[in-house]
């Protein structure tokens, strides 16, 4: 079996050179993150053209995605060579300050003094160091490190987000958008999202025209708010440093699960990410626990995998995307499929107050997976315009294959965070039952299905009244 959890991987220093990124697409990345929380728009941009650019060469879709910083607290860079903040220790945390050391903490919030309080619990980084104000003056506050660790660049400072007097997305952010917008990015996550209203504030075209929408569930407002957010946004991403922090690790396991469920049931990819391969920073392997973790995020549903400072800096990028492609692929072969579709037959989302269009297609995607897997198809062929056909099928998490055959190309790149999906090129859009038999020819020479294959074809039939996945076919490859 073909692996059929995505990877995300995010570009940077280590990572973004053409030769590098040709061995990540063969190792196995489908979606390339571009971080903007570091470094400058004019670098991000140059990533941005070369993922293109090599996605191009190499004749595979790779969707990018960029990550804006959002209301994110920072601290001063510590320079290139980590700072030790020992436990035990007092630090003075100064607004404004550009730089930071051992004992004084500059941070880039101009209203941190008036949004801590004295007995604050603050976090640096995804929480390896951990600070408790003691006392706020005019100019600075001043902490004890409760528990120390080794930093270095600009971490982050987790303050309570109920606090924080900024929201998402912040100004910065719409003016990175805008950029990335204008040279057609396929997907934007929002950091610390805390309701529907966040997303709303983008202003950017519905997906496909505009990207793709990925909220950042890291606040416990985004938790509070789920339902909302999950209607509201085109993907999630599970930001397991900010919301494990924010309510606490013995929470987040729990948490995962039921924002991956409640995702999956509404027809929504999700990605988990933070620390899944955190030790393969440096190290040529990942712990026996971070293979468990990502395995269990497998079984529990997920649709994608992220890596971040692991191919980002790392020191080995394109062994950890190998790695994590043949961890995903074994855990792909041990999932319940049988057990998960019943879950999802039960949880699935109430189509009620939704479009006529919207409900039509989510009984025939129901009823394609419940005739695919009944007769044993070898694959489900899936024409598409606009993605949302694909999505709504890979909830069920079907045993076969997912063809994804769409004439939009932004579409396709898309889809490669959908789980299952293997996004091909329609030359038009197919209304007649000899153009899909034209693509199901296409799917057999690409070899993706077999001659005497039975498939099922899932697609729309061109009413113009009603713009619907309203034809099911199960035929034989010729």
């Amino acid at each position: 079996m073909a692996r059929r959890t995505k990877i995300v991987t995010t570009i940077g220093p280590a990572s973004d050179s053409p030769a590098v990124l040709r061995r990540l697409m063969a190792a196995g990345m489908d979606v390339a993150r571009i971080g903007l929380a570091h470094g400058t728009l004019d670098e991000a941009l140059v990533r941005y053209r070369a993922v293109r650019a090599v996605s191009e060469e190499v004749g595979r879709p790779v969707g990018i995605m960029v990550d804006l910083p959002g209301p994110k607290v920072r601290l001063a860079s510590f320079g290139t060579d980590p700072v030790l903040l020992a436990t035990g220790s007092t630090v003075e945390l100064v607004p404004g300050r550009p730089s930071s050391d051992s004992s004084t903490l500059g941070v880039d919030y101009e209203d941190l003094l008036g949004d801590v309080h004295p007995g604050d619990l603050l976090a640096v980084g995804d929480g390896s160091v951990s600070l408790q104000v003691e006392s706020v003056s005019a100019t600075s506050a001043t902490a004890l490190i409760s528990h120390g660790g080794m930093t270095q660049g600009r971490p982050g400072l987790h303050v309570p987000s109920d606090r924080l007097r900024i929201t998402s997305p912040t100004d910065e952010d719409l003016r990175f958008l805008d950029a990335f917008v204008d040279h057609g990015v396929d997907m934007v996550a929002v950091s610390f999202v805390r309701s529907a209203h966040d997303l709303r504030r983008l202003g950017t075209e519905p997906h496909p025209r505009g990207p793709l929408v990925i909220a950042k569930i890291e606040t416990r407002a985004a938790v509070e708010n789920l339902e909302g957010i999950i209607e509201a946004a085109g993907a999630i991403m599970i930001a397991r440093g900010d919301l494990g922090t924010e309510l606490g690790i013995d929470e987040l396991p729990h948490l995962q699960k039921r924002i991956t469920r409640d995702c999956i049931s509404g027809g929504k990819p999700v990605i988990t990410a933070t620390q899944m391969f955190e030790s393969m920073i440096t190290s040529p392997a990942p712990t026996r626990a971070e293979v468990s973790d990502v395995a269990n995020a497998i079984f529990d549903g997920t649709s994608a995998v992220m890596l971040s400072a692991e191919t980002a800096v790392g020191a080995d990028p394109v062994n950890t995307v190998a790695t994590m492609a043949r961890v995903a692929e074994r855990a792909d072969q041990e999932f319940d499929y049988e057990g998960w579709a019943r879950r999802i037959r039960h949880l699935r989302r109430s189509a009620v107050g939704e479009s006529i269009e919207a409900r039509v297609t989510d009984a025939m995607t129901a009823a394609t997976w419940r005739a695919a897997t009944e007769i044993g198809v070898a694959a489900i062929i899936c024409i598409t315009d606009s993605g949302f056909t694909v999505r709504s099928t890979a909830r069920f998490r079907p045993a076969m294959p997912i063809i994804a055959f769409s004439p939009d190309d932004r579409t396709m790149r898309q889809l490669t965070l959908s789980w299952g999906a293997v996004p091909l090129h329609a030359a038009g859009r197919v209304h007649s039952l000899e153009l899909m038999d034209d693509l199901i020819i296409a799917a057999r020479d690409s070899g993706h299905v077999q001659p005497g294959d039975l498939v099922a074809v899932l697609a729309g039939a061109g009413n113009r009244t009603m713009k619907a996945t309203d034809v099911l076919r199960l035929t034989r490859v010729p």
